[in-house]
This record gives structure tokens, C-alpha cells and sequence, in this order.
């Protein structure tokens, strides 16, 4: 068996342990969503030290009674942020960015399952059947989906972390103090508010041409035979 008769039955496996991996992950998120963690009342943790841009910088998590600030310190002291009630930017990263991470797991989880049949009917020599067309155009159908879908989610995602930020958050540089600016609201971020720079809204296209293109050559080679 040469390397290229191989790489199907590869891939068909490869793909597989993929999707298991995802849709694993998709589950561990939907549990933790379930769960629902709340930060407890007043915790605090720090000062540690990390990196940030090359340079060694400071974090604390500091009590204020039923809630905790969030402090960062950078570049010698020149750069400080400061978050207060850390705890609300903990329920916004819950409620709007692990959905958001769930809806990525799910995608992939899908893909991958998608992929994994498709390879399967190519090791299995059916690579001109019209399940096979069905699959690729599945795959295209999954892109333009997940590039709406996700674009509405991070859209919502950015837009609620910046309002949050916007109110709670303080920048200074060096004792000026710089606050984040109000955001707009865009259902579709991406590319200027719309999907013109999403590169699977347009990959999902070229597959679906591809898949077409495909129909058709199935068409006339059954068309042939019942000639013959």
C-alpha cells in the first residue's frame, strides 16, 4: 500500500480523534455553564508576577468587602489597570465569552465528524458518489453558518466586555489616567461590520462551488453510462 492510497484511512482516523476531542470539550463547557461558578464573596489572590509584552508586570486581586479588585502593574509602574468589581467581569466572561467558546467547540466538534465521513467514503473508493457530494456540501453549509453565527456572538461579546470596561476599568500612564472610549455596537464585527473579511463566510462559498462542480461531473459520468 503506497503513502498516498494511505492518507485517506489517515486522516479518516486523525479527524476522528479530533472530533472526539472537541465535542469533549463542547461538553466540559456546557457543564461549566450548567454549574454556573460564582467568584466567592471578597476573594483575593497576589501580588504574582508575569509577563506581559516582554516585560515583567504585577497582578493582585485585592478584597473590597462583598467583591475584589483586579489590579495590574506594568513596565516599572508606568502602566497600572485597574478593574473594579472584578466579580461582574468574571459573570460577563461567563455568560457571554464561554458560550461564545462552547459555539467554537461545537463548530469544530461538527467539522471534523463532517470531515472524518468524507475521508471515510473516499478510503472506501467512493469519491464520485452522491453522499460524498452531500458531505462537502455539508461542510459548506457549516462555514457560512458558523461565520454568521460566531460573528453575532463576538460581536455581542466585545460590545458587553467594552461597556464594562468602559465603567469599570482605568488606564493610567505614567499618573495620567486614560478611560476607555463608549464602543458601538456592531451585530457583524467583522470586516467593517459585515462578513466581507471572514475568511469561512468565504471559504464556505468556494466549497460549495467546488461541491457543485462535483454534482454535475456526477451527472454526466452517470448520464455517459446509461448512454454506453
Amino acid at each position: 500500500m503506497t503513502a498516498a492510497s494511505m492518507l485517506p484511512r489517515i486522516l479518516h482516523w486523525v479527524f476522528l480523534v479530533l472530533a472526539l476531542v472537541f465535542v469533549l470539550a463542547a461538553l466540559a463547557a456546557a457543564i461549566v455553564l450548567m454549574a454556573n461558578p460564582h467568584m466567592p464573596p471578597g476573594a483575593h489572590f497576589g501580588p504574582e508576577q508575569i509577563e506581559a509584552a516582554g516585560q515583567k508586570a504585577t497582578v493582585v486581586l485585592r478584597s473590597t468587602g462583598a467583591d475584589s479588585d483586579f489590579l495590574a502593574t506594568a513596565f516599572q509602574g508606568k502602566i497600572n489597570l485597574t478593574v473594579e468589581k472584578a466579580g461582574g467581569l468574571l459573570e460577563l466572561l461567563k455568560h457571554y465569552g464561554l458560550p461564545l467558546l462552547l459555539l467554537n467547540f461545537l463548530f469544530l466538534g461538527a467539522l471534523f465528524e463532517l470531515l472524518r465521513r468524507l475521508f471515510r467514503n473516499v478510503e472506501n473508493g467512493e469519491s464520485f458518489t452522491l453522499a460524498t457530494i452531500r458531505l462537502v456540501q455539508g461542510v459548506a453549509g457549516l462555514l457560512i453558518l458558523f461565520s454568521f453565527a460566531s460573528s453575532f456572538a463576538e460581536g455581542l461579546f466585545q460590545y458587553s466586555l467594552f461597556v464594562y470596561l468602559m465603567k469599570h476599568a482605568v488606564i493610567t500612564v505614567s499618573g495620567m489616567a486614560v478611560h476607555f472610549p463608549a464602543p458601538n455596537y456592531e451585530m457583524f464585527p467583522s470586516g467593517g461590520g459585515f462578513l466581507s473579511g471572514s475568511p469561512l463566510f468565504f471559504s464556505g462559498l468556494l466549497v460549495l462551488a467546488l461541491s457543485e462542480v462535483f454534482r454535475q461531473g456526477l451527472a454526466l459520468k452517470n448520464e455517459n453510462e446509461l448512454t454506453i
